[in-house]
């Protein structure tokens, strides 16, 4: 079973590097008949589809990008329709080639210019980038100045529309829970710590709790810890009050899973377990930022778009919470559970974290 365990956690993690999610960046800017579209794609997105990376080095430059940025445009062309109150625009101008940093690596940057047939109220976004090579891939969309909040963006969902009465509360939502189900270091982080939430500390190990309501009322204390303590971090990051390297962040992270796989199996953390778990929220409250961060949200546009991805991050827990934690108090007191499940998930738990913080850490690309 242990055996089992590794396999199948390394195979995960191939698919599912943490915080690497897919996310297109749009931002509109509207005066009168004149509509300014900014598209931001990331590279790795591009290179998947395109094969940017012409001598299979691993690494694109700027000039492998730019030799192929008419590649770029046609596909972001094809893949992005925009009309302007149910009517289409001109194209004035071709976008320059140019490269940003956002905190989920560089993107290629599409910034064109519009003409509309009358003052733009509504733009309506027809959004179908990698709707064939990626599934899980979303657009972030927001018109600057605009009451409305950002658009989260499916593609082959349809055309949507951004305007002055427009809410995206629910798409952050969907868009936080998916960010949680994309990021298997925070779903294999929440999962080691139920695996003992259902047991007490006992001398150098673990003994099974007597009570079903003293494993919930642990789980409570852990989840409400984790909770609290990202939450802060994740407004504080979102804000820019707060802007830690990324990849500091992402070792960090990595290694909070390590520490928290190794007590599993041999408690060694001082103090209440729901500390720890307080302390190691705050790092994982940064790296949630991301998709918040890189749309450039300030003061009271952040809030609404703040409220829905958090409660989304914290459905997402609760569902990971709600399979696993019957499960782990049916088998609290059996053998298998104590000598296998605990042991070898936190095995394997234990080691692609560590590869995690070596890739992260070091610049490697181990398992990736």
């Amino acid at each position: 079973m242990i055996r089992c365990l590794l396999w199948l956690a390394l195979l995960l993690s191939g698919a599912a590097q943490a915080h690497q999610a897919s996310e297109a960046y749009l931002v509109y800017r509207v005066d009168g008949t004149a509509v300014e579209q900014r598209l931001d794609i990331a590279l790795r997105d591009l290179d998947r589809d395109l094969a940017l990376d012409a001598d299979g080095d691993g690494k694109l430059s700027w000039g492998e990008v730019r030799q192929r940025w008419p590649d770029v445009e046609a596909l972001a062309a094809a893949g992005l329709r925009l009309t302007a109150d149910g009517a289409a625009c001109t194209l004035q101008d071709r976008p320059q080639p140019q490269l940003d940093q956002h905190s989920d690596g560089t993107h290629a940057v599409l910034i064109s210019h519009w003409h509309c047939a009358a003052a733009v109220h509504e733009l309506d976004i027809d959004y179908r980038l990698f709707a064939s090579t990626d599934t899980a891939h979303r657009g972030l969309a927001r018109l600057v100045g605009a009451a409305g909040e950002p658009l989260v963006l499916t593609p082959g969902a349809g055309p949507q529309r951004l305007s002055l009465e427009s809410r995206g509360f629910g798409g952050f939502v969907v868009e936080g829970m998916a960010h949680i189900a994309s990021g298997l270091d925070h779903v294999l982080f929440l999962v080691t710590l139920l695996l003992v939430a259902v047991w007490r500390r006992e001398g150098k190990g673990w003994a099974p709790r007597a009570s079903g309501r003293a494993a919930l009322g642990e789980t409570l204390k852990l989840v409400t810890a984790f909770t609290l303590a990202h939450s802060i971090t994740l407004a504080l990051a979102a804000s820019g009050a707060i802007d830690p390297p990324a990849a500091v962040v992402e070792s960090l992270i990595a290694l909070t899973v390590l520490l928290a796989a190794i007590d599993n199996l041999r408690p060694f953390v001082p103090g209440p377990r729901w500390s720890m778990v307080g302390l190691f929220g705050l790092v994982h409250g940064v790296g949630f930022a991301g998709p918040l961060k890189d749309l450039g949200l300030r003061g009271s546009e952040l809030v609404l778009p703040l409220l829905g991805f958090n409660l989304g991050v914290e459905l997402g827990q609760l569902a990971v919470v709600a399979l696993l934690l019957p499960l782990a108090l049916a088998l609290r007191s059996a053998t298998v559970y104590r000598r296998w499940i605990v042991p070898g998930g936190s095995s394997a738990v234990a080691m692609l974290a560590l590869v995690w913080l070596a890739e992260r850490s070091l610049g490697l690309a181990l398992i990736s």
